[in-house]
């Protein structure tokens, strides 16, 4: 999924849980943040590669927003690492090593990193096997569920048209819920 909708259905999730318990506004910006976090490290050597090497900022823009078959070539290096740092923050089990440490020395983060999760779960049944799989397992292995590529258009009309509702739906009963 693109980079704005996870970081509005975090948000939404926020607002949600907001009902339930007292959300402070640094939780749910981290929350928000940690949504969006996994699909900006990978970038990073692309990034190193224009400002330090042969790479423009045209490659970098056309690496990010490539669709299946027609990312860029660039420098095995670069793509070495990019790809491993896509598989380090789209991993469950580096998720889980995070979140079991989280329980154990900080608590306080344990909202914030729902986010990732959410990130990861989203993940996993929107990007297919042509187009960055998510590697729920890394690193035992870089296997990715084959699910439908957020990128498609039919879907990414849906997905927003379902944010439109699950905000109007959140506004609305929020308005209610204050009505004498």
């Amino acid at each position: 999924m693109d980079i704005l909708a996870h970081a509005l259905w975090a948000g939404a999730g926020v607002a949600l849980l907001q009902r339930r318990r007292p959300v402070t506004a640094r939780t749910g910006l981290l929350t928000i943040a940690l949504a969006v976090l996994p699909d900006i490290p990978h970038l990073l050597p692309l990034l190193a590669w224009q400002i330090f090497g042969a790479g423009s900022f045209a490659d970098v823009q056309a690496y990010a927003i490539a669709v299946p078959g027609q990312e860029p070539i660039v420098a095995a290096g670069v793509e070495f690492w990019s790809h491993h740092l896509h598989c380090i923050f789209h991993s469950a089990v580096v998720a889980g090593v995070i979140t079991a440490l989280a329980w154990r020395y900080l608590r306080n983060w344990l909202i914030p990193l729902m986010g990732w999760w959410s990130h990861i779960l989203i993940d996993v049944f929107t990007h297919s096997v042509d187009y960055y799989p998510s590697p729920v397992l890394y690193p035992f292995t870089r296997a990715g569920f084959d699910g439908l590529a957020w990128n498609t258009p039919w879907f990414m009309v849906l997905n927003y048209l379902t944010l439109v509702g699950v905000y109007v739906w959140l506004w609305r009963s929020r308005r209610a819920a204050k009505a004498p």
